[in-house]
């Protein structure tokens, strides 16, 4: 029986997985709360003037409602708040907290140390490769036929 080799997409959920569970795992022994993935990501997209949830949904590649229940629970936890848009009045933007800027910075500062046990484990030169690779430009996703 042959082994079938997974294909790209597999492998890179599996590197996020990876990176993921380490994150969440390192920040818990710190004491701080566990985020999910899309909470975490929120951190990375929001405008340092704020973001509405619409946008922030858009950004993520999800529905507003996805967006919105990530949203309620950074709220919840005092690390974002949300405050009225001066461009519009039906709008609210989400900004992020004096905490959540904290947490943020740990959470950076330990996804450098993981990337850097990541570097001991495959090599430098593998992960410097890696991230070269992804920070490359891949142009707009292409439409094409099986052969």
């Amino acid at each position: 029986m042959t082994e079938t080799v997974q294909n790209l997409p597999l492998l890179l959920a599996g590197a996020k997985r990876w990176l993921d569970d380490a994150l969440t795992a390192s920040m818990r022994a710190a004491g701080e709360q566990p985020l999910s993935s899309a909470q975490g990501q929120i951190f990375a997209l929001l405008d340092p003037e704020g973001t509405t949830v619409a946008e922030l949904a858009r950004r993520l590649g999800v529905t507003r409602q996805t967006a919105h229940q990530a949203v309620h629970g950074l709220l919840a936890l005092g690390l974002l708040e949300q405050v009225p848009d001066p461009s519009s009045a039906r709008n609210r933007l989400i900004r992020i907290t004096t905490e959540g800027t904290r947490v943020h910075r740990r959470a950076q500062a330990t996804l450098d140390v993981i990337e850097g046990v990541l570097a001991d484990r495959i090599g430098v030169a593998q992960a410097t490769a890696l991230r070269t690779a992804l920070t490359l430009p891949r142009g707009e996703p292409p439409v094409v036929e099986a052969p």
